[in-house]
């Protein structure tokens, strides 16, 4: 067997080490407290778009449900913790996804998540761009910030209303991929719309901050009404890199599990596996304080660092080689 030795080089692991010790200053200096929550879960992801790997449990019943679920993120028990009054927090640590593999992807990966209570999204956003911007310095590069909501995005883009347009309007700009889009919904092809042609035009040097995404993207976050309801949403890109997602968080029980039921909903259409809901969430949600919230891929932002198109180029050991 040839393929023992790391895929990163030394320089990387030095880097990332580096960038650990930033992250924890970052949020030593803002009085964040890190916490550690646990890995395996008696509840998953219903996100139609994230699938859960599960483990079989081979203790006492009493235990609890034999079923275990790999954490896709931290958030649900670091959201229990807001709720009990633990106050501003994060965790740095790894997280799993089922069949996410690729040059961008690895199936686990490190995960940066914080919550500041009485933050905006807007407020979160900018800081989340601040630590960015101070880990590419770390890497001797510099970057210009550049904030815009997701409909000027899309409106400059390509020139249509992104919260009303048709569905003919969004799969126009499209066509050159050819792509069977009979079992895509509006907000697929809004994302297609950004992966494919706008993400790819981001350039080198640039952190992108897309802020207000459509209502129907709201996942856990706030809408705020108005002529077009939107999500307090964000997200934050470096280059044609996804790297960050937040939310000013939803505290209403009864809207999440509604969210919850609308998205079990979609993996039963697509046959897939239906994750058990975190009742245990939904009981923390209404003592949850006003905050916002905000996931990072560590990895990704190494990649941007290292001005890498490759995540084995910052990982000892990918998936293929673990």
């Amino acid at each position: 067997m040839k393929d023992w030795k790391p895929t990163a080089d030394l320089e990387a692991l030095r880097l990332r080490a580096n960038l650990y010790a930033l992250i924890r200053k970052f949020f030593a200096k803002r009085n964040v407290l890190e916490v550690e929550t646990p890995i395996l879960s008696a509840a998953g992801n219903t996100d139609p778009n994230i699938e859960s790997f599960q483990l079989q449990f081979l203790g006492p019943v009493a235990a609890g449900p034999g079923i275990r679920w790999l954490r896709t993120s931290p958030e649900y028990p670091l959201k229990r913790l807001l709720a009990s009054g633990v106050g501003d927090c994060y965790e740095l640590g790894r997280v799993f996804r089922n069949g996410e593999s690729g040059k961008r992807h690895n199936p686990e990966f490190t995960m940066l998540e914080w919550y500041r209570c009485g933050f905006s999204h807007h407020q979160l956003m900018d800081e989340c761009a601040e630590l960015v911007k101070d880990a590419m310095h770390l890497a001797g590069r510099r970057a210009t910030i550049r904030d815009v909501s997701y409909r000027q995005l899309y409106q400059e883009s390509f020139g249509f209303d992104a919260m009303t347009a048709d569905e003919g309007e969004l799969r126009a700009p499209l066509a050159v991929y050819g792509i069977d889009g009979d079992a895509l919904t509006r907000d697929d092809w809004l994302d297609l719309l950004m992966s494919h042609l706008i993400q790819p035009g981001i350039p080198a040097n640039r952190i992108l901050l897309v802020y207000d995404y459509p209502a129907s993207q709201s996942s856990l976050a706030r809408i705020r009404q108005g002529e077009v309801p939107v999500a307090e949403r964000f997200e934050i890109f470096a280059g044609p890199l996804e790297l960050a997602n937040g939310f000013h968080e939803l505290n209403e029980s009864d809207e999440q599990r509604e969210r919850f039921g609308r998205d079990l909903g979609r993996r039963q259409r697509r046959a897939a596996i239906q994750p058990p809901v975190d009742e245990r969430l939904l009981a923390a949600l209404p003592k949850l304080p006003d905050c916002s919230g905000v996931a990072l891929g560590v990895d990704r932002l190494l990649m941007a660092m290292q001005g890498s198109e490759r995540i084995a180029d910052v990982l000892a050991f990918p998936f293929a080689r673990a």
